[in-house]
């Protein structure tokens, strides 16, 4: 069976740092290829794994699911969590025992710089701060979330998952997405000639991905 543009929905999950205004540009290169069903929630950033997924679990359902850092990272957790969604693609989550050091560059960040400091070494230059959320406190929630995440083995029978990772991306990122594709056993891609945020450095290069699982025979 092969789905169509129209048969699917396509949910975007913001990381840390950020809100749903970071996939503008994802957004309107979806519609530019027919993607219209897209829908790009501002997460509550409330610290807690369990309200997370609760709220993101009932736009989830039948729907590709698309993330990036901390996006990604929930994604993987929707499909942990047996949450029937038509499948994810999802760029540089975080490998939690995998990859324990990770996160900390980012965390050394924040607390010396707060969050534009995190957000650049997170995201680098394209960050700017129109796209942190209002609420100050949130990106420290985030952070431990995040920081204090492990993958969980995804259920028999899950729906497809593609892991990526930037071509231009360090070394630790390479390893982390691969050791966690190994470990959950899904497919990973390197995407060329980019970084950690996809989503805004290269967002033409994502829909086209997005489009290509949607295309994908399922």
């Amino acid at each position: 069976m092969r789905a169509t543009l129209t048969q699917v929905r396509v949910l975007l999950v913001h990381g840390a740092a950020t809100t749903s205004t970071v996939w503008d540009g994802v957004r309107a290169r979806l519609a530019a290829r027919g993607v219209v069903d897209v829908v790009a929630p501002d997460r509550a950033c409330s610290g807690s794994l369990g309200r997370e997924l609760a709220d993101l679990a009932p736009l989830a359902e039948g729907a590709l699911v698309v993330g990036v850092s901390g996006g990604a990272t929930l994604g993987l957790s929707l499909v942990a969590a047996g949450v029937p969604v038509a499948g994810a693609v999802l760029h540089e989550p975080a490998a939690g025992f995998l990859a324990p050091g990770l996160l900390a560059p980012m965390a050394r960040a924040f607390d010396e710089g707060g969050v534009p400091a995190f957000a650049a070494a997170l995201y680098g230059p394209s960050w700017h701060p129109g796209l942190a959320p209002r609420d100050p406190e949130a990106v420290g929630r985030d952070l431990a979330m995040f920081r204090g995440w492990d993958p969980q083995p995804l259920p028999p029978g899950h729906a497809p998952v593609l892991l990526t990772v930037g071509g231009e991306s360090p070394e630790v990122r390479h390893a982390s997405v691969g050791a966690l594709a190994t470990w959950l056993g899904v497919p990973a891609r390197t995407v060329p000639g980019c970084r950690h945020a996809l989503h805004l450095d290269h967002p033409d290069d994502l829909a086209a991905l997005v489009v290509e699982v949607l295309h994908a025979p399922r």
